[in-house]
């Protein structure tokens, strides 16, 4: 979790904050250890912890800007990045120390992983609306319709196989619910990118972008996960 949040970290400070690489490297480090914080028995940290993050960073910038016209879309760059990345990957390991939280995790994966796979190819046989064209001009309506039946599929697949205290119902809320969360967080990352002025995140994954690229779905989906186990699923 700690490589997955500086490598996204780098990622996405390279993106945003290309003038300015020392900062990003040290922020990228500083807000890597955060999922630390969210360790069962460290979980109070957090807050005290992205407390002194922001004010550290914060008066970093207030007496090495650059230009003093860019330094707080900087600074909001910085911010964003503290919770985007490393804030939302943490929930998996919430996630992993609840009830049946190895479960989950596969749960989580199995739900994303699917729904990308028959977004992808439901879009490109039957693809034929544009689903946000100034986002991403190759998804179509078709792709994420076919993504969520994908979502939908796996859910029933992972019940059957390793989950079997998840109830239908459950399953078929948890695919829902996921599987939407995780189109909307690859169509945020693109927003991301487009917004940059970038194809992908990063290189490390030849022929398919960055860390980010293949942490976008996940992202949005990981918190959805713990909260709906944490409130739902456990007092069912």
């Amino acid at each position: 979790m700690l490589i997955l949040s500086l490598l996204g970290l780098e990622e996405f400070y390279r993106m945003a904050l290309p003038g300015r690489k020392g900062v990003g490297h040290a922020a990228s480090f500083a807000g890597s250890l955060l999922p630390l914080c969210f360790l069962s028995s460290e979980r109070a940290l957090f807050l005290p912890a992205l407390t002194l993050l922001i004010i550290f960073f914060a008066l970093l910038f207030l007496f090495r800007f650059k230009d003093i016209k860019t330094a707080s879309v900087e600074v909001s760059y910085l911010f964003t990045g503290f919770l985007y990345v490393p804030f939302l990957l943490a929930h998996l390991l919430m996630l992993r120390g609840l009830p049946h939280g190895i479960q989950w995790v596969f749960l989580l994966m199995v739900i994303v992983m699917s729904g990308d796979t028959c977004a992808f190819y439901v879009g490109c046989r039957f693809g034929r609306r544009k689903l946000y064209p100034a986002v991403s001009p190759n998804k179509s309506v078709e792709g994420a319709l076919g993504g969520v039946a994908g979502s939908v599929i796996g859910a029933l697949i992972a019940k059957g196989i390793f989950f079997p205290e998840l109830t239908i119902a459950d399953a078929l809320a948890t695919a829902l619910l996921l599987g939407i969360l995780g189109q909307l967080g690859d169509l945020f990352e693109s927003f991301l990118k487009r917004s940059f002025g970038v194809k992908d995140s990063g290189t490390i994954f030849p022929g398919h972008g960055g860390v980010l690229d293949r942490l976008d779905s996940i992202l949005f989906a990981a918190p959805g996960a713990f909260y709906y186990a944490s409130f739902i699923f456990i007092r069912n």
